[in-house]
């Protein structure tokens, strides 16, 4: 998924805000800086996540074009699902 920067930011400033209300943080520095640091996080987050994506659809198709005229009767989705899976186990990311 691809959000816009002024999305990533409200997302931020959404977090950082219920953060404060439930009392699970409190700062001491700028809240502009606090809330800089989680968009950055979730711009990095969505960034591994379209890596992983692509790298998965490269084996898969790197794995079809391999089987040759046997993959003609694969489900390419749920196959896609299975290696997104895998790789996003490997590399300890939470999908």
């Amino acid at each position: 998924m691809r959000l816009k920067d002024e999305q990533i930011q409200g997302l931020a400033e959404k977090v950082y805000n219920d953060l404060v209300a439930e009392g699970l943080i409190t700062t001491s520095g700028e809240t502009a800086k606090v809330v800089a640091g989680i968009a950055r996080t979730i711009s990095q987050d969505f960034a591994a996540e379209q890596k992983l994506e692509r790298d998965a659809e490269k084996l898969l198709d790197e794995t079809l074009n391999a089987m040759g005229s046997g993959a003609a009767t694969i489900d390419r989705r749920r196959m896609l699902k299975m290696v997104k899976d895998k790789l996003a186990k490997e590399r300890n990311i939470v999908l």
